[in-house]
């Protein structure tokens, strides 16, 4: 038999590295049988003793110390802790010590992507994150690989499961912002600390993960614009409804006319009848701009255990069939980083909540000429409270800079009981 023959039919040594969610659903996959040519050597966690599953086939090594799986003789390292440190310290060891790296971690890929790839190809190894966003989604090696026929200038998606689901359940069910994230909490769609998801942190990451692999235009996280979602309250969705609409989480990235790129995350309005209206849950959607073949869209389950842990194996058997001699197949980066503009530019959604007396629409409509806005429409649903009395305005494709300094001029009035709140209309 030759010996690519017998490295074929050796079984890859793989180190894990996290036992949480997802390290346990990597786990069962690797110990399930469906999968041939692994074997899962070592599970490295935090307080160990407290991890350890008897499910977990005995010739397992659990540990605590990072060097007993660096001096391992895995050939695979699995990184499923998150965070940046010491993580990130953690992988380039183990690529400097002769092993692949497969990862979920965004914030280490979006921040650190194109220094590990380097330093990987330097060393004659591999890292791999297609876990890193979307969850099961395969939508980086899509976008590198799928549509390498085109060039690509714009990504946008719903790429957060916990917004998804927070502002997909105050649109069905006409809950509060704090009850839906209750819910979401006690459902396990959302930490006890949510703010990196409903901050935007969290899609931020994914944003410039997909920009550096899509677009070939790195950007620095800290310099993607985010907003909250935390001020959208129930009524929006009402008024949101009455403009054929409902509100998600948007994070879009594309290339200017300049060179520059856009990128920002923000709630906005969606049309009822899109895709991205339709997201619920768990759910992410990623839809892919080119010049040469329009617009291309994947959906499908984003977040959670078992889609991710099928993404992180799958790039251990790439990396693995790489190594048998296949083709190479690892996502790349460039390492030189684009300036960011994250003006948003549209139609906008701006809702009030006053005081009501005379004259309020007029101040707010002074504001807006000052700035050279233009109001399209004007917007007021019976029943409410006059000491509490919402209303919207629609405006006339406007920069999200120019709104922010009207509504400044406007915040500053008596009659405000609450700041207002403005958001992109994106059709």
């Amino acid at each position: 038999m030759s010996s690519n023959g017998t490295a074929a039919q050796r079984a890859t040594p793989v180190a894990l590295l996290g036992f949480g969610t997802v390290g346990q659903a990597v786990t069962r996959i690797l110990c399930s049988g469906d999968v041939a040519g692994l074997e899962l050597t070592h599970i490295f966690n935090r307080e160990v003793a407290r991890k350890r599953a008897a499910w977990v086939p005995s010739s397992v090594v659990w540990t605590e110390s990072i060097d007993d799986v660096l001096h391992s003789d895995a050939e695979i390292v699995i990184e499923l802790i998150g965070g940046l440190s010491p993580t990130n310290e953690w992988v380039r060891s183990a690529l400097q010590s002769g092993k692949s790296v497969v990862t979920a971690n965004k914030q280490l890929i979006a921040h650190f992507g194109g220094e590990l790839l380097a330093l990987a190809r330097d060393v004659g190894r591999e890292i791999r994150f297609e876990a890193s966003v979307a969850g099961g989604i395969p939508v980086l090696r899509a976008l590198q690989e799928g549509l390498a026929g085109d060039r690509l200038v714009e990504v946008r998606g719903i790429l957060n499961g916990t917004c998804a689901y927070i502002l997909s359940r105050m649109q069905s069910e006409g809950t509060s912002f704090a009850a839906a994230l209750a819910e979401a909490q006690a459902a396990g769609f959302a930490e006890a600390d949510p703010s990196e998801d409903v901050d935007g942190a969290d899609a931020a990451a994914k944003l410039a993960i997909m920009a550096a692999v899509g677009l070939r235009r790195p950007v620095r996280v800290s310099s993607i614009a985010t907003r909250s979602i935390r001020p959208i309250e129930a009524v929006d969705f009402e008024y949101a409804r009455q403009l054929g609409c409902t509100i998600r989480q948007i994070a879009r990235a594309s290339i200017e006319d300049d060179g520059r790129v856009f990128a920002a995350v923000r709630p906005a309005l969606v049309p009822l009848n899109s895709a991205f209206a339709r997201i619920e849950g768990s759910q992410n959607i990623v839809a892919v701009r080119g010049v040469h073949g329009g617009e291309t869209s994947f959906s499908g389950s984003g977040a959670g255990g078992a889609p991710t842990a099928v993404a992180v194996v799958s790039d251990v058997l790439s990396v693995r069939q790489s190594r048998l001699g296949g083709p190479p197949a690892a996502l790349t980066m460039m390492t030189e980083v684009y300036d960011v503009n994250s003006d948003v530019v549209a139609p906008h959604y701006v809702r009030f909540i006053v005081n009501d007396k005379p004259g309020i629409l007029a101040q707010v409509t002074a504001a807006y000429a000052r700035y050279g806005i233009n109001i399209d429409g004007v917007l007021q649903l019976p029943r409410f409270r006059k000491d509490r009395l919402p209303f919207v305005t629609t405006l006339e494709e406007c920069p999200e800079s120019m709104l922010d300094r009207a509504l400044a001029e406007v915040a500053r009035s008596d009659y405000q009981v609450q700041p207002p709140l403005a958001l992109p209309i994106f059709a």
